[in-house]
Order: C-alpha cells, then structure tokens, then sequence
C-alpha cells in the first residue's frame, strides 16, 4: 500500500489499467487526464483544469455533474441502505421508480426488470423475447433468430455482440455469436423482404430508434420506425427499441419512440437514467409477455435471470433524483430552444472543407471527417486539439461525436461547437504545411523568373 502511494496516479494507471476501446501501446505513450472532480458542464483535473464535458461523460450526464437534487436523494438512501437484494425481496425505490417509468414510457409497456448497464438491459430483452417464443410452444418454439440492423451498436455482451454489426468491434467474436439477420439502415423495403422470408423464425426485430449511436449518430429516414412497428404487426413479431443511447431526453422528447408514436413489446434504458450517477438499467416489457412467463412452479417457466445489483437502492434513488430533475427543471421544454441553436450552428461546422457530412438529431451530433488512412488518427488528433482548448469530445473512427448535458447552458453550447471547428481545422497540419511550401515554391519561381 505504501509503494502504491509513492506512485503517481498516471504511474498507476500505466503500470496497472487496462482502459475500454483504447489501444494500450498508444495509451501508454500519453500522459492519461486523471479526472478528479465535476461540476454543472465541467469536469476538473487533478491540476484544477476545467474542461467542457462535450459528451456527457459517455452519453450519460443529462443533468451535469454534482446536482444538488440528486446529491441529496443518494445522500438520504445511504442513510437507509446501501444495498439489498432483489432476489426473494424488494424495497421502495425499485417500486416508485418502476411505477415512474411504466408513466413516462410508450404506452402498455407495464412491467420493468432491472439490470446494471445498456448490454445487459438488451441482453435480458433478447432472452425474455426468446423464452417467450419457447413457452408459448407448437410452431412457435422455431422463432429463435432476430434482425437487428446494418452497423448496429447494442452492447458488449455476447448476446448484445450477436446483434450487433460493427464489424471493427464484433467480427472477432463471430464463433461465439448466435444467428442475427442484418437489415440496411434505413430501407424499409430491405426490412420487410427480411420479415417475409424469415417470418417464421424471427423472434423480434432490435432497434435504436430513430439514431444509431455508436454507427457514427447514423440518423433513420422520417416515419422508417413507424414502419418497422407496423411490419413487426403484421408479421407476428416482437420489437425490441434500445434507447440506451437515444432515452432520456436525447433526440428531443423524452424517448425517441415518441416522435413517430410507436410502443415496442420490449424497451431498454440506462445512460441517462440515473444522469450518470450510478450504474442502472432496466427493460420495460408489455403485460402479454410478463404473463408468458406466469405458470406452476414445476412448470419452470420463471425468467432464470439476475445480477447482485439489480435494482440497487442507491442507483434506484439516483434515478427518482433524475426523474424530479426532469420535472422540477422543465428540462424537456428548456432543452428545446438549445437543439435549434445547434443547429443553426452546425450549419457553419458542415460547410467546412474539412467536414464530409453533419448528422444532428436533437442533442446527438455526428461529424463525419470523410475517409483517412488510419494511421493518421484524424479523430484522435481533433480530440486532442480541443483538450488543449478545455473541451472533451470523443470520435468514432474519423466521426466526431458531441452530446453535451441537456442541462448545458447557451454561452458553453456555443463554445462546445466553437473549440471543435477550430480543433478540426488545427488537426490538419501536414494539408497547412503542403499549402505553405506550395507558396514557398511559387514565390521561389517567381522571383527566378
């Protein structure tokens, strides 16, 4: 313990961490940004540096950091308990919030099972739309395969990883993965060729409404949802909605499937669900299929699924924290002036020669960089670059995500959007060089001349 002290911090992280989607040979050859405190939109190093969270600290943060309100409904739960089980018991806040949740989600999704994060909240949906189809019996035990969508994003857990189609992050696991069908993004009609020709054998069809976060903010043509729904209708199959990325306030109403009016069988939250304070999700299931798994004891028929802290009081009060926030701040109604300054100010971001395309759904902004050789690490550098100005932004290959706070103010908004335009332009240093001995050169024929 002594010699651990000894260290620094960044020692410690070098010599004993092994960090998440992070190259480590490249990671050890930087000084880390040990983060040790927060505030409102800001996050503040080990040196008292601020820095603008320009990604809500992975997507999470709604309400920014160090909320008094939630503060304290974590501050009050740890004077009653920190944890207890939900396995043969229960406690008031993972009853309130559920009643919540059933409130403010699409309508007839009536039931909330709790998990710990945005894959397992999918992987429960996964096994509850499987184990339906079993126990339903006859013809239906054959509906053991899903379609889920082209560059589809859903987590890291195996079951999550079968669903999804980022090749960069999945086609390693292939021979652990279990059969998916992959939709084009977006093609209603390659959608619906898919659902007839394995209609059959289709359990449910997994999407993220509207975004598709991790693909680089691949946004979905209007009413594409509403379509899938009425295809799934049609067909007999379940849908299941990820918001894991797009819930909570992100796309402009509270949850995506909002927009085009459509209740999936099965919903998943996390993220935003407890702004970031503690790791919390659950999967909202319709009544039909909670009573497919009501049956004898000896009929086996319970969902044989569960972690050590699902439902945990702290994070289910964190979560009735968020709730209030929500409601006591308006947040939804004041959220909504800032996503048209976005995108007034996006506007001049995808003008730039730089920048290939600008994809903006409410407060999820992809920066799409067009194609670089990989070994340049154009996203990485334009991240760099806006550190040095005090802005944490995060890319997704050559794309540059932004998702700041919904709580974010106007005047931090403007400067989040400022300090990437600039970063993108001063990541681009061998293009100014070859401009510059390029005028060198002409100016040396001129003056031989």
């Amino acid at each position: 313990m002594f010699r651990a002290a000894m260290r620094t911090d960044a020692q410690l992280d070098h010599q004993h961490l092994w960090h998440p989607f992070t190259q480590q040979r490249d990671w050890l050859g930087e000084e880390p940004l040990m983060i040790e405190r927060a505030k409102g939109s800001e996050l503040i190093d080990a040196e008292g540096r601020r820095y603008l969270d320009g990604v809500s600290s992975l997507w999470c943060n709604v309400h920014g950091h160090r909320h008094p309100l939630i503060d304290r409904a974590v501050s009050d739960q740890l004077e009653r308990v920190a944890h207890t089980t939900m396995l043969g018991l229960s406690h008031p806040g993972a009853a309130e919030l559920a009643a919540r949740l059933v409130e403010i989600t699409p309508t007839g999704l009536e039931r909330v099972f709790y998990s710990d994060s945005g894959s397992t909240a999918v992987e429960v949906a996964l096994k509850m739309a499987f184990q339906y189809w079993q126990q339903r019996g006859g013809q239906h035990v054959r509906r053991n395969s899903f379609i889920c969508l082209a560059d589809a994003y859903h987590g890291d857990t195996i079951g999550s990883v079968s669903v999804g189609g980022i090749d960069l992050f999945h086609s390693a696991f292939g021979p652990l993965l279990f059969r998916a069908h992959r939709a084009r993004s977006g093609d209603i009609d390659d959608m619906a060729q898919l659902l007839r020709t394995h209609e059959e054998e289709l359990a449910a069809v997994i999407v993220e409404p509207l975004v598709q976060g991790a693909a680089g903010i691949v946004t979905h043509p209007p009413g594409y949802l509403r379509a899938v729904r009425e295809l799934c209708d049609r067909h007999g199959v379940l849908l299941i909605a990820d918001e894991v990325a797009t819930g909570f306030g992100r796309t402009g109403t509270m949850f995506a499937c909002e927009q085009e009016g459509v209740a999936p069988d099965l919903l998943c939250i996390a993220k935003g669900l407890t702004a970031g304070y503690m790791p919390l999700a659950a999967t909202l299931a319709t009544e039909a299929i909670y009573e497919g798994f009501l049956g004898a004891h000896e009929e086996f028929k319970t969902f044989f699924h569960g972690h050590t802290y699902t439902g945990n009081p702290l994070a289910c009060a964190a979560a009735l924290g968020c709730l209030d926030v929500f409601e006591v701040e308006r947040t939804m109604v004041r959220l909504q002036p800032k996503i048209r300054l976005l995108a007034e100010m996006l506007r001049g971001v995808a003008a730039m020669p730089e920048v290939a395309e600008v994809r903006q759904r409410g407060f999820m902004v992809g920066i799409d960089l067009g194609e670089h050789d990989p070994a340049t690490r154009m996203g990485h550098r334009v991240v760099r670059e806006a550190r040095e100005r005090g802005v944490i932004i995060r890319p997704l290959g050559d794309t540059i995500v932004l998702m700041p706070p919904l709580s974010i103010s106007k005047a931090d908004l403007r400067r989040l959007v400022e300090v990437t335009e600039h970063s993108i332009r001063a990541a681009q240093p061998l293009q100014r060089l070859d401009t510059a001995a390029a005028g060198r050169a002409h100016a040396a024929l001129l003056k031989a001349a």
